[in-house]
């Protein structure tokens, strides 16, 4: 059994990314388990605070969340043509402290999607997580896309994703990325 756990970069709980991943949770492939998570009760990023207290209860769960994972799947906004600072945030402390690193990261396939009210929907987000996973070891899957915009269309009332070519094509994403994964577990 392969277990994805996929991250909601926001902290708004109604947020389209947040939808998204419930989406996935619904289209797992058979033979994969998927776990939601939010990165909601992660502090700024300090130095001091980490030194004083360690590292926060929330940080932890998360590197945790993926230490077991067999891959991990980032569901990211775009904030001004980037990556969200509160999803960079957490991503920082979850590479804290840095020995941590090749138990949290290394050798993990991770993969990205994301939902935006804007035209183009997440793509200059998701092609800036590509140097960040890359440098924390992680492995990048970069098979197809799922680039959600005008996201405000696309999900009703509910969060519920209603185009069906969009369910489609993330259903496919998911399937690949397991595909992936396994892989990956063959190869290592």
């Amino acid at each position: 059994m392969v277990h994805i756990v996929g991250v909601v970069g926001i902290l708004r709980k109604g947020s389209y990314n947040h939808h998204l991943l419930q989406a996935a949770l619904e289209l797992m492939p058979e033979g994969a388990t998927f776990e939601l998570r939010t990165i909601e009760h992660i502090p700024l990023y300090n130095a001091d605070l980490e030194a004083e207290l360690g590292l926060p209860e929330a940080v932890i769960s998360l590197k945790q969340a993926f230490a077991t994972a067999d891959g991990v799947i980032l569901a990211t906004p775009e904030y001004n043509n980037g990556i969200p600072g509160v999803f960079k945030n957490a991503i920082d402390w979850a590479s804290r402290p840095p020995a941590d690193v090749p138990q949290v990261f290394a050798g993990k396939p991770f993969g990205v999607i994301g939902a935006s009210t804007g035209g183009f929907g997440t793509i200059l987000a998701q092609d800036a997580w590509l140097s960040v996973l890359r440098f924390l070891g992680a492995i990048p899957w970069c098979g197809k896309r799922v680039l959600v915009s005008l996201a405000e269309q696309e999900f009703d009332a509910d969060g519920r994703l209603i185009n069906d070519v969009l369910r489609q094509r993330l259903k496919e994403y998911l399937a690949e990325f397991v595909t992936f994964v396994q892989q990956q577990q063959r190869e290592n």
